[in-house]
């Protein structure tokens, strides 16, 4: 097998990759949500309370949608010149949506005193599992995207 059909593989095999990490972090933080009860009141958390969550999900579903599209992009074609450029583009619309759904995800977990805002995770540790999952998923696909461009074709 040639060096540059191991590049291929290669790069073929992190696309693949980074597209299965942003589906599933699109699918299980759209899905997260957990209705509790305390002293008789109830309260939902779902992500659409939550703008950071709702962009996250955006973000990565446009770049689900981009990454599937790339797969069957014939290696001959000229539009490879455009895929980087949109790599790098979608590489940092993923890390600004994971920047701002971690920093909602680190106030639901430890709060915020000097606002006076409240932990909410031990009341609803199945959303915060679900949205640390699909953290984790995000941080997954930003490291295939930024190992993607150092694989020459």
């Amino acid at each position: 097998m040639t060096m540059a059909k191991i590049r291929r593989l290669c790069t073929l095999l992190l696309r693949l990759l980074a597209f299965g990490a942003t589906l599933s972090a699109t699918v299980v933080m759209a899905t997260s949500h957990e209705t509790v009860s305390l002293f008789a009141v109830s309260f939902e958390a779902k992500y659409s309370d939550t703008p950071a969550f709702k962009y996250f999900v955006i973000a990565n579903a446009i770049v689900s949608i981009y990454g599937f599209f790339v797969l069957f992009l014939p290696s001959e074609s000229l539009l490879w010149r455009l895929v980087v450029a949109l790599d790098l583009i979608f590489t940092l619309l993923l890390t600004s949506s994971i920047s701002a759904a971690l920093a909602v995800a680190q106030v639901g977990k430890k709060g915020n005193s000097a606002a006076g805002w409240l932990p909410i995770c031990g009341q609803v540790p199945k959303y915060c599992d679900q949205a640390t999952g699909a953290l984790a998923s995000g941080f997954l696909s930003i490291f295939c995207f930024f190992s993607i461009p150092s694989i020459p074709s």
